[in-house]
């Protein structure tokens, strides 16, 4: 697949061979019973490097493998609420949202309108508010209340401090769960 008359050559263990005519790069790769791979084709001469170019793609794909594990997914939930909702129904969404922030996810909170609700956006305004005061110890607000049709949302997002401390107690347990031949008081 090269199509250059003449490459730069690394060999299989890093040292440079120099700039080689593409047919002796190839048969040098050949010999060493591996491939030739072009690295840098942008310069000039191009540099192609005598690799296992299966291993190679093997190692890339178990980097990448490693890099997911250990990233952390933050999704998106949400919780529905109407200016009616009530004290006890109010209380319990709550709990789920906290919960929900715990675990490290944001949250969006909507309060939805129907018919003629959409004349009192005060109260889901007023609910918002609420629902602030109560989370701002384990939340941040991170976008603002604001109407959309018939309905009004805001976002809140974990508190980074609060995420922290969860991160270090899951990663407590998890070494406490490993520990072999030690038993738990309860």
């Amino acid at each position: 697949m090269i199509r250059v008359p003449q490459v730069r050559v690394i060999d299989a263990d890093g040292n440079q061979m120099g700039v080689l005519a593409t047919k002796d790069a190839l048969l040098a790769a050949e010999t060493a019973g591996l491939d030739l791979v072009e690295i840098a084709p942008t310069a000039t001469p191009p540099v192609c490097r005598i690799m296992d170019y299966g291993k190679y793609k093997y190692q890339l794909s178990k980097k990448a493998k490693e890099a997911k594990k250990k990233q952390t997914v933050i999704s998106l939930k949400e919780m529905k609420l109407r200016g009616k909702t009530e004290e006890h129904d109010f209380q319990f969404k709550l709990r789920n949202v906290k919960k929900f922030l715990e675990e490290g996810d944001k949250v969006k909170i909507t309060i939805i309108f129907k018919g003629r609700e959409i004349t009192h956006t005060e109260l889901g305004m007023g609910m918002l508010k609420r629902v602030a005061e109560e989370l701002k110890d384990v939340a941040t607000i991170e976008a603002q209340p604001k109407l959309e049709g018939r309905s009004m949302s805001m976002v809140v997002a974990p508190a980074p401090q609060k995420v922290e401390k969860a991160k270090t107690e899951a990663a407590a347990a998890a070494q406490k769960d490993d520990a072999p031949g030690q038993t738990q008081k309860e």
